[in-house]
Parts: C-alpha cells; sequence; structure tokens
C-alpha cells in the first residue's frame, strides 16, 4: 500500500512540488528515505518515530519506504518531518488517506509529537494556493502563511495529535489569522542631527529616487546617523513589494512571530562580512544581506574596512536587481533589488583634510585607503557626499532641523510622480528612477538648451562614462521630481553634477 502527500522544495523563493509516498511492505522492520535527502531529511526517521510513539503510534513491524519526488531534486531542511509522519499516519490508519490529498504539508516534528516552525511557510502557502490545495503547517507560522489569501484553506496543528483529532471531526482547528507589526515605538526622526543640511539634502535627493549614496567624513560627523534615519523618509512598502520582502525573510525564518511589516528593510552588516553572507550562498544556497534589503536599504558603514572580493560582488546586484547562486547541481537566484548606503574615513587616521590636522603618513595614507574601493564599484554609487566635522555653532543652535515626517511628505510625492510617469510609459516595474534603463531615461530626462550645454561641458572636461553620464540624468531627473518640475533644467544638472564629482579625490585613488 502507498499513501502519498504533497510538500514543498525551496529554489530561491520559489517553492517545488514535491511528492512524498510511503509504502509499507512485508520485510525487515526498517525505514528508508530516498529521493536525494540531505543529512537533515536523512535524521527525521528519528523524529518520526519518536513522535509517533509520543502520540500514542507505533511503527509498523514490517519495511517502510518513502520516496520523495522527483527523485533528482535535492531535498533540504526539517520540513519534511511532518509530511512523512501524516502519510505513515494515513498508511496505518490513523487519519483518512484521502482528507491529505487537498493539502500541501510542512513542518518539523519534536520528540513529543509537537510540531516546530520552519521556513517558508509563506512561499509554501502561495504555491499551494496556485495549485489549488490548502496548507497544513506549524501552528507558529500560521499567521504568516495567512497572508497567501482568504481563500486557501489552512490549518495549523500544534501537533499530531490535533491534526488526527481534526480529521477524525473530535477537534476543529479554526483558520489562523493574519497579522501585521506594529510600528516601532521610537523611530528616529531628522529633527535629532544638528548641522549637516548638504548631506540631508543629499539623503532627500536619494530616498525621492532610489540612488545610492555614499557619506565621506572624520568619525564623529553624523554620517551613521544619517544613513540609519534614511528609513524614516522612505514611503511605506506596497502590496507587491510587502509580499516580496516577506516571502525572502520567510525562507530565510526571518519572519518574527509569522507577522509581516510595511516598513522597508535596513540591514547593516559588520565589515567582517564573507561573500556568502553578503550576497547568498552556503550548503543550502541562502539568501545573502542584498537579497534581504530587497527594497530596503543596505548600510554599509567603515566602507573601504570590507573585504574587496565581498564589496567587488555587489556590483553585480546594484546593477541588475538580482544575486544568482550557482552551485554545481543547482542555480538559486534571489531579487536584490536594494539602495546601497555607504559611510567610511577619508583616511585610516580618519581625519584627514580636516583643519588643524597633518596625516602622519601623507597623503599616502588617504590614496591608499580609497583605492581599497574600485573604480567599477565607485562609478555605480550616484551621490558621493563630504560630510564635514560638526561646529559648536550647529550643536547649540536652539531650532530642531526638519522633521523626518516633514520630509518623507515630499518623497512621497516625488515617488508618486514617478510611479505614474513610468505606467503611462507601459513601464510597470520601474517604480523609481535609479531603475529606468539608460535608454529611457535619455527621454524622460532630456534636459533644456542651457543645460544640455553644460552637461556636455561637464562631461567633456570630467571625463563622464557612459554609466556616469546616464546616472548625473537619473539623479536631475530626481530632482527635477522633488520641485515639481516637468523639464529638467540647468540648476537640476549643476546639483546633480555637484553630488557626482564630490568624490573626486576618491575617484582619483580608485
Amino acid at each position: 500500500m502507498v499513501s502519498r502527500v504533497s510538500t514543498v522544495a525551496f529554489q530561491g523563493i520559489q517553492a517545488v512540488p514535491v511528492d512524498v509516498q510511503i509504502m509499507v511492505a512485508p520485510g525487515k522492520m526498517n525505514m528508508h528515505i530516498v529521493g536525494l535527502p540531505d543529512k537533515a531529511v536523512a535524521e527525521s526517521r528519528e523524529r518520526v518515530q519518536a513522535a509517533l510513539h509520543a502520540s500514542g503510534l507505533s511503527m509498523p513491524p514490517k519495511k517502510v519506504t518513502v520516496n520523495l519526488a522527483p527523485a533528482d531534486l535535492p531535498k533540504e531542511g526539517s520540513h519534511y518531518d511532518l509530511p512523512i509522519a501524516l502519510g505513515l499516519m494515513a498508511a496505518l490508519g490513523a487519519i483518512p488517506g484521502d482528507a491529505l490529498a487537498a493539502f500541501v504539508v510542512l513542518g518539523e516534528l519534536s520528540l513529543d509529537g509537537t510540531i516546530a516552525s520552519v521556513s517558508g511557510a509563506l512561499p509554501a502557502a502561495i504555491s499551494a494556493n496556485a495549485l489549488g490545495k490548502g496548507l497544513i503547517c506549524p501552528d507558529a507560522c500560521g499567521a504568516e502563511a495567512a497572508w497567501a489569501g482568504e481563500d486557501i484553506d489552512i490549518l495549523a496543528p500544534r501537533s499530531l495529535i490535533a491534526i488526527a483529532n481534526h480529521f477524525r471531526g473530535t477537534q476543529v482547528l479554526s483558520r489562523p489569522v493574519a497579522s501585521i507589526q506594529g510600528a516601532p515605538a521610537e523611530m528616529k526622526d531628522m529633527a535629532d542631527i544638528k548641522g549637516q543640511e548638504t548631506a540631508k539634502r543629499a539623503l532627500e535627493v536619494a530616498a525621492a529616487g532610489g540612488h545610492n549614496l555614499l557619506f565621506v567624513g572624520p568619525p564623529g560627523s553624523g554620517k551613521s546617523m544619517l544613513a540609519q534615519r534614511l528609513s524614516s523618509i522612505l514611503p511605506p512598502l506596497s502590496a507587491a513589494e510587502l509580499l516580496e520582502v516577506s516571502m525572502i525573510s520567510s525562507i530565510a525564518g526571518e519572519l518574527a512571530g509569522g507577522k509581516l511589516t510595511d516598513r522597508r528593510p535596513f540591514r547593516a552588516p559588520h565589515h567582517s562580512a564573507t561573500m556568502a553572507a553578503m550576497v547568498g550562498g552556503g550548503v543550502r544556497a541562502r539568501p545573502g544581506e542584498v537579497s534581504l534589503a530587497h527594497h530596503g536599504v543596505l548600510f554599509l558603514d567603515e566602507f573601504p574596512e570590507f573585504s574587496p572580493q565581498v564589496l567587488d560582488s555587489l556590483r553585480q546586484p546594484l546593477e541588475t536587481g538580482e544575486c544568482f547562486i550557482a552551485r554545481a547541481n543547482h542555480r538559486v537566484s534571489y531579487p536584490a533589488r536594494i539602495q546601497m548606503v555607504a559611510a567610511m574615513n577619508p583616511c585610516r587616521c580618519g581625519m584627514s583634510g580636516e583643519p588643524g590636522y597633518r596625516c602622519a603618513r601623507g597623503p599616502r595614507c588617504r590614496t591608499d585607503y580609497q583605492a581599497r574601493i574600485s573604480g567599477p564599484l565607485l562609478d555605480r554609487i550616484d551621490l558621493r557626499i563630504e560630510v564635514p566635522a560638526v561646529q559648536a555653532a550647529d550643536l547649540i543652535r536652539p531650532n530642531r532641523g526638519e522633521t523626518s515626517q516633514t520630509i518623507a511628505g515630499r518623497v512621497a510625492r516625488a515617488r508618486e510622480t514617478q510611479h505614474r510617469r513610468y505606467v503611462q510609459l507601459g513601464q510597470k516595474p520601474v517604480s523609481t528612477n535609479a531603475q529606468c534603463s539608460s535608454a529611457l531615461i535619455e527621454e524622460i530626462a532630456e534636459p533644456d538648451s542651457s543645460g544640455l550645454a553644460l552637461l556636455r561641458d561637464a562631461s567633456e572636461k570630467l571625463s563622464f562614462s557612459a554609466r556616469a553620464y546616464h546616472r548625473i540624468l537619473k539623479i536631475a531627473r530626481t530632482l527635477a521630481d522633488l520641485d515639481g518640475e516637468e523639464q529638467v533644467g540647468r540648476i537640476h544638472l549643476a546639483e546633480a553634477i555637484s553630488y557626482r564629482v564630490a568624490g573626486g579625490q576618491l575617484a582619483e585613488a580608485a
């Protein structure tokens, strides 16, 4: 007799259907799991046997074979425990076998028969809904899975006994309710920053157009404070963006209590992070920091202290918005449409260029330190801002600056303008100027005659690359959107060029 249970295997954020087949046949009492299982799946045998015993069932004194089909697809993770156990229970007659045909099942078993949470419940629920099936998942994952839709049947039992009683009709499991995280009690506000008007203006421009940004300045100048407040002026996630971000967090097991949030991700990895931690990888090809910051902010503090190989691994995600992880037996891609914000000291001493300070190693200290950032990566950073040390006059000024709420209002209006423009042009996947293609930006950011002359002269004198030319147009288009102007003018291009050449010494060093 063969019983069947549906489950999934994860490839990136996609859930691939897997058929769990259980055969109980005459032979020596044992359980074999086949179908390219990894170590966690192979150990399911022990967990399933203990959980069944704790639930008042015993393994049949026969040979049990578990096949995970398709057999050539690698199976990884502990979420195969529950489908294997339910398949065995159906084979033993403890639950009706036909009841399982309408569900996709995933969950990890504890030795006492309770069901522990697993990662990937949201992508599994979406896949089950696409197949026209319901989902059986752990109780801790129910709130997360409920976001897949109101029409999907979701069962979230706490134990094997609970699911068996449900199918027998002695206990009815209620459908879990989708929940969302509340707003943080204390949001960091732009009004907390004293002085640094140029840096705050650049931060607003970066938020409005989704541009990459680099702060260069001495220690204590407020670079990290500025970057940490970028999230407070960004608009909330749209419904489609919320779903994508939550699916990545679900795969990574980072949805606390199964609750979703419409706040944009803000990831700040330490500079000791490896390439696998940054772009994804490992034995199970998990998403890295770049993918976990999808539709949000990736903040890299102490920028040159990251390994040069790690920094250069960001070049493709910044350009394409995707991370591709290639292995000998499979290839996985994770979305990585990020806004990168970096902060660095001008030299290893940290005070190069400051009045009254003379670096012990001379100009070479600054040059060698900044040369750790490659030219191609630097070329992908739209705005480069020098952040000077804060003066005492700024600190004792009684009036506070603009609040995040005020700045966020301008950012939201500029983003709404961009969204309408790209929808009208049939470019629905594009939502910000930073994502716009080179051909399209030349069309929508065509400057007036005086602006064109300025751009031509600047390109000749400063030897802009083709990428730099188009990124200047994107920044100018964002500045015009902030001003509510349809035409990109000379003043917008002049400000965009100033942001580009502010890191001229950086470009020379790289």
